[in-house]
């Protein structure tokens, strides 16, 4: 009996094999058959490489949540418990952002940092001071670079009609973007009742790479706040991979509490293609970039595998 078992496990690979190389020879054969008008589209012929790509053995990852999303063919490659309902922590800033902008505030009008801006909810630490005076356009700087979270907090205070009126709006934005599973208590994403899943985070991350602001802040490296009457500031981006070159990123966000682990979210260029990853509850300081550039790996391998096996 076992070596009947594994003799049909061999056959059937074997057959996966051969109609794998089957679809890779017709491809090239449809494509000169077809008529003008019933031509095969440049979207059907990128499907090749996502065939392919399925094929390969599944990444690694040691996030407990993820997803990558092919924006070119709307659909994910990946997904690990994708519709899994967890906290965002500061995942949550980029919709603080987008409300933000949405409401067209001037960005460079001045707003003062206040004990209102600080948190009591755990009390985490910040550079920023009571009596900084920074534009709007600057403290969306660092709530998306390096995750201030005074001042996120500070942009909802100052919204139109206060901090509750702003995470109403994000609430409202949630919605409108069709991201049935998110909900919003605050603009820092310190409160973990800020919860979502994966699969609506790509939603919040297609919103969001169209916000021209939000592409150049959150990828920005570093930002010196100068304030008369304090020291300079130079505030570092919590993604170490908007600095590196191999990395083509348009969007950026990190986020931390001890109740959602490690958060990473990102819109990217892969292998010149538009890629969503979406990395939630990552255990251990390094894993979520450990687990992006393992997507990375990943795909250009994937890719690379299907441009081979086309060549022969």
């Amino acid at each position: 009996m076992l070596r009947l078992i594994v003799f049909l496990n061999g056959l059937i690979k074997d057959m996966c094999k051969k109609l794998i190389m089957l679809v890779l020879l017709l491809v090239p054969v449809l494509v000169a058959q077809a008529a003008p008008n019933k031509a095969i589209t440049q979207k059907q012929v990128d499907d090749l490489t996502s065939t392919v790509m399925k094929y390969a053995s599944s990444p690694k990852l040691g996030s407990s949540i993820a997803m990558i999303y092919d924006e070119q063919e709307q659909r994910p490659l990946y997904s690990k418990n994708a519709n899994a309902v967890v906290p965002i922590a500061s995942i949550t800033k980029l919709m603080t952002a987008i409300v933000v902008l949405d409401a067209d505030l001037p960005l460079e009008e001045k707003i003062t940092i206040s004990v209102f801006d600080f948190d009591i909810l755990k009390g985490s630490h910040s550079r920023m001071r009571i009596g900084m005076t920074l534009t709007r356009g600057e403290l969306l700087n660092l709530a998306l670079m390096s995750s201030e979270n005074r001042a996120a907090a500070a942009l909802a205070r100052t919204y139109p009609g206060g901090t509750s009126a702003a995470v109403a709006m994000m609430n409202a934005k949630a919605l409108e973007l069709g991201m049935t599973k998110t909900h919003f208590r605050d603009a820092t994403g310190l409160n973990s009742g800020n919860t979502s899943t994966a699969q609506d985070l790509v939603k919040m991350l297609i919103a969001a790479q169209h916000y021209e602001l939000i592409h150049k802040y959150s990828t920005t490296a570093s930002h010196l706040v100068a304030v008369p009457g304090f020291p300079p500031l130079r505030f570092g981006n919590t993604n170490p991979l908007v600095k590196n070159a191999s990395w083509d990123i348009g969007v950026s966000k990190t986020g931390y509490i001890n109740e959602a682990g490690r958060c990473l979210v990102m819109q990217a260029r892969i292998m010149q293609r538009p890629v969503i990853i979406v990395l939630l509850d990552s255990q251990g300081k390094n894993t979520r970039v450990g687990d992006a550039n393992r997507i990375k790996k990943w795909m250009e391998s994937a890719s690379t595998r299907g441009r081979n096996t086309r060549r022969g």
